[in-house]
């Protein structure tokens, strides 16, 4: 492909709503572009950029025996009601309904469904430690969405899930994780901070 035909649109002046530096720096370096308030279009620049980090994450959680599974982002409220966070959860839910009036939610998280896949698949603590983790789109109706795509209505997140038979094995995992974790921030050459 020839250069003139990439899709690069950079800016020169930071967009007055854009308030923090990697969200000014985005915008300007056309990796992002605002659809609406909260919502961005990945362009190809930032696009490349964000499958190399999921790769290196993947590439870490795998080293660990992390197994990774993807979840539909579309969730049926009756995992939800039985949970109890239906009632609970605030207007950050989007909640719908399919054409046959049954109720759905856009997904904020997706502890109710990795519940309920593992408590049909898994049927023997001998299948245990188990980690589960997926990188999928999430979505929460923020109030205010801002900071670009660090607080933003629809977001992609990386999580993990974990069920292990003993307190013991659970601190082993936790463990394991704060390890996979630390090597992923250490390899995209960022300080950080365990708290």
């Amino acid at each position: 492909m020839r250069a003139s035909q990439f899709l690069i649109s950079t800016k020169k002046e930071s967009p007055a709503d854009a308030e923090i530096i990697s969200h000014k720096l985005m915008l300007r370096a056309g990796m992002i572009r605002k659809l609406a308030s909260g919502l961005y279009t990945w362009l190809p620049m930032g696009l490349i950029v964000l499958r190399k980090l999921e790769a290196i994450i993947r590439e870490e959680m795998n080293k660990l025996g992390a197994q990774e599974i993807l979840m539909p982002i579309m969730q049926p409220a009756r995992l939800w009601e039985e949970s109890g966070r239906w009632g609970r959860y605030g207007p950050e839910l989007l909640r719908v309904q399919d054409r046959h009036e049954r109720p759905f939610c856009l997904g904020p998280t997706h502890e109710e469904v990795v519940t309920d896949l593992i408590r049909n698949e898994v049927h023997s603590y001998k299948q245990l430690p188990l980690v589960l983790y997926q990188i999928q789109t999430k979505f929460r109706d923020e109030i205010r969405p801002r900071f670009g795509v660090m607080r933003s209505r629809e977001f992609i997140m990386k999580d993990a899930y974990s069920f292990d038979v003993s307190e013991k094995n659970l601190s082993q995992t936790y463990q394991l994780m704060y390890e996979g974790y630390s090597s992923i921030l250490r390899r995209i050459g960022l300080d950080f901070r365990a708290v």
